[in-house]
């Protein structure tokens, strides 16, 4: 009986082929705008969710935010002396245009020390990093980026030159290791020049901004503690300060993630609605077209659970295959934005199967009426029906 009703319903959606479509459409819409928005969304956060990690859970940032608090290098490389926390880095920030020659472009310049490297876990392909010498003695000497020796000199063989950055020479003793794009920036682009060198030129008195790294992975907590209560004794003010990490960084996306998929997949389920009320209302024609079908199968032994099966039956094939349609679309869609974006974005199969579900869902909610209501007329009414 089931599948008789089944093939019943698959004929009566085939006899109104482009009524059926033109009502599943809001469904493969709404398919659509679920899969699609839900897919790409967790696509790109899973890339900034990657270079988050690739930062190392070992990595904290702190920033002094009050103007007052005067912090000096030596001050902030005391921190090395608690058993968490591996080295400490200083660090100042500065934008400068550099030449060389005719080449020149403005370039992200850090002023730090000779530790920075271990903090960030970066070495040299050639030349050497910066040493202790050069911070205590001031130098002009540069530790470039890939992309700026690139840029400026045209190879990556810059050891050995000089660059002007503002109005002044350095020399470059290194060039870093190709690092490649990253959420937390690249030193591809970057140089790196002794913190005191910094400071002279920036006129900047105190550390604002460290980093630090701790001694494992297991210790990043107990080294934020101690960061923490180091800040606290010089500010005296524990919102003079910020200390956190990439895993802070990380489960705060990863919440924005959920939610912003969640909020989209929300405002798309709207389309699945405004599909279920368009079944709904071609099945409330279907009734009142097939009122003499309704009566002569009645008439002939039909009971009204078989009327209303076969109705509802109808509704969920309608919805269901809408959102079948709407995968379908929605693989090819995906796979043509990943060529033209150069993206590699996968549709989420959760996200697929619970469309799907709902769908059903939204096919038996919207059915539930027109075959309630078809299997409520009498054999006689709908026979006279003309």
């Amino acid at each position: 009986m089931t599948w008789k009703i089944i093939k019943l319903s698959l004929k009566a959606i085939y006899n109104n082929k482009m009524r059926s479509l033109l009502t599943m459409l809001g469904i493969i819409i709404g398919v659509m705008a679920v899969v699609i928005l839900v897919s790409i969304t967790e696509g790109a956060t899973s890339g900034i969710t990657d270079s988050i990690s690739s930062m190392g859970s070992s990595l904290i940032t702190a920033t002094i935010s009050d103007e007052d608090v005067t912090l000096s290098a030596e001050d902030v490389e005391e921190l090395t002396n608690y058993r968490s926390i591996s080295s400490v880095a200083p660090i100042i920030s500065l934008n400068e245009t550099v030449t060389k020659g005719t080449e020149s472009g403005s370039y992200s310049i850090i002023g730090t020390t000779a530790s920075y490297f271990e903090v960030q876990d970066e070495g040299v392909q050639s030349g050497r990093i910066l040493a202790e010498s050069d911070e205590e003695w001031t130098t002009r000497v540069a530790v470039i980026g890939t992309d700026v020796a690139e840029d400026l000199f045209g190879t990556w063989d810059a050891v050995g030159g000089t660059i002007t950055i503002g109005d002044k020479v350095y020399k470059v003793v290194g060039v870093i290791e190709e690092q490649g794009s990253s959420l937390s920036g690249s030193d591809d682009s970057s140089i790196i020049i002794p913190y005191s060198t910094a400071a002279r030129i920036s006129g900047q008195s105190g550390v604002s901004s460290f980093y630090v790294k701790a001694t494992n992975d297991n210790m990043v907590n107990s080294a934020v503690n101690s960061i923490s209560m180091f800040l606290l004794q010089a500010t005296r003010d524990e919102d003079a300060y910020t200390v956190s990490n990439s895993s802070d960084v990380l489960d705060t996306m990863e919440d924005v993630t959920d939610t912003m998929s969640l909020l989209l997949a929300g405002i798309a389920a709207i389309s699945l609605v405004v599909g279920g009320i368009g079944i709904m209302n071609i099945m409330m024609v279907s009734v009142s077209e097939r009122t003499r079908e309704i009566g002569i199968r009645k008439a002939i032994g039909a009971k009204r659970r078989h009327i209303m099966l076969q109705f509802l039956c109808e509704a969920c094939i309608l919805s269901v295959l809408g959102g079948l349609i709407g995968l379908l679309l929605s693989f090819v869609t995906i796979r043509i934005y990943n060529i033209i974006a150069s993206a590699s974005v996968v549709m989420n199969g959760s996200i697929a199967a619970a469309a799907i579900l709902f769908c059903a869902v939204i096919g038996v909610a919207f059915g539930s009426y027109p075959a309630a209501k078809a299997s409520r007329l009498q054999p006689i009414d709908a026979l006279h029906t003309s």
